[in-house]
């Protein structure tokens, strides 16, 4: 899909410039046509060179915005008004021409939901969805005010990981680097002190020497194949099937497996309970709720309860037979499509898997942290020893 910018008069007779997105120039003229436009002239966006990596847009700033955007309109604002505020207030150049193209499409006649989702990476699929909901209720205000207190939720979570995954992730670094000095400094200083000396070697000495000469010589030949190991696992994994695979055997994966089960059914619960009380129908709720899951086996998992649902089941019984989901859950999600308050009773399990992630992030950490240590010290430790070896051999042999 191509991006074309066009200028155009709406029925009230505004003039304004806008893009939009077509595979081609006569597509996107016949898209502004059925907003009745009249287009005064339609060319194909320059190609623009940019080192940006991402959209330059943080999850907070999402957040706040959503917030402020509902305040604005619970107060009674106009829409179009709310969103000239919020371009005006923002400090981020990117997130402020987002929503300056967002106020020209709805200035073009564009609902909330379409403009919105002209900008995929900004505004994700859930994102739209609900706002479409929100419009088509007229309860606007109360659907931002879900979806900022869900994006807060969410990043508090992903926060939690992050906090506790860096200590372990930090001191792993500092072991590789740690290792990779001693074979390229400190190894090569005994290697010219043996080599004076002469004589045979002991078997950990040699083996530890070697390492560090094939390290040293072929240093650009490592650095190539770390990086192409890493390109080439990137590629795997954009294999659908082999993605699968992956993420399902990450599941299966001891304390680890247990932390991405845990953390993938808070996200789902907490999104279908959020898509679920706007007022999304169940079969589109979890559509977007599998699109939103992290990972393949549990996205697959999701789409089948989907398709079984569409086809008469109670959600309970599809989501057993996945064997993704525990047997609270299911319990649960029983209950509340029986007393008809399905929305609300994911909510409660979201909010107690979010303190369950919390336990298991402490399992994992508790396990990684002396893991580290031992294999840092092992491999640290025989490097030493192996360099004392011929030493204490020599000392030995002059006291005989």
């Amino acid at each position: 899909m191509a991006v074309f910018l066009y200028k155009a008069q709406n029925a009230q007779g505004n003039v304004f410039d806008g893009q939009i997105e077509a595979a081609s120039k006569a597509e996107a003229e016949s898209l502004l046509r059925r907003k009745r436009l009249v287009i005064q002239f339609v060319k194909k966006k320059p190609t623009e060179i940019s080192f940006k990596i991402g959209t330059g847009i943080r999850a907070a700033d999402i957040s706040r915005f959503t917030r402020m955007f509902s305040v604005m309109c619970s107060a009674g604002l106009p829409m179009l008004q709310c969103l000239n505020i919020l371009e005006e207030q923002t400090d981020n150049p990117a997130l402020k021409s987002v929503i300056h193209k967002v106020s020209m499409s709805i200035n073009g006649g564009s609902t909330l939901a379409d403009a919105l989702g002209q900008h995929p990476k900004v505004f994700d699929t859930l994102y739209v969805n609900m706002v479409a909901a929100g419009e088509a209720g007229g309860i606007l205000e109360g659907i931002l005010l879900r979806l900022a207190d869900y994006q807060e939720a969410s990043e508090r979570l992903k926060r939690k990981v992050k906090k506790a995954m860096t200590y372990p992730a930090m001191v792993a670094i500092v072991a590789v680097f740690v290792v990779i000095a001693m074979l390229t400094f400190v190894v090569p200083t005994f290697a010219e002190m043996f080599d004076s000396i002469g004589g045979a070697l002991p078997w950990p000495t040699q083996m530890v020497m070697n390492a560090s000469n094939l390290l040293k010589d072929y240093a650009a030949f490592w650095i190539l194949l770390v990086i192409a190991f890493i390109v080439a696992i990137r590629v795997v994994l954009k294999v659908p099937r082999l993605r699968y695979q992956f993420d399902y055997l990450m599941l299966k994966v001891p304390k680890l497996g247990d932390l991405q089960t845990k953390n993938a059914i808070a996200r789902f619960g907490r999104t279908l309970g959020t898509l679920l009380n706007a007022g999304v129908s169940i079969i589109d709720a979890l559509q977007v709720t599998a699109k939103t899951a992290g990972n393949m086996a549990v996205e697959a998992a999701i789409l089948k309860v989907s398709t079984a649902i569409a086809g008469g089941k109670p959600i309970a019984e599809p989501m057993k037979e996945t064997k993704i989901f525990p047997p609270m859950v299911v319990q649960m999600t029983g209950v509340g499509e029986r007393t008809g308050n399905l929305g609300g009773m994911l909510l409660k399990v979201a909010d107690f898997y979010d303190e369950e992630v919390e336990a298991a992030i402490d399992a994992v950490t508790s396990m990684i942290e002396p893991l580290i240590i031992v294999v840092l010290g092992g491999a640290v430790g025989f490097m030493l020893v192996a360099m004392y070896m011929p030493i204490f051999s020599m000392s030995d042999a002059v006291q005989g």
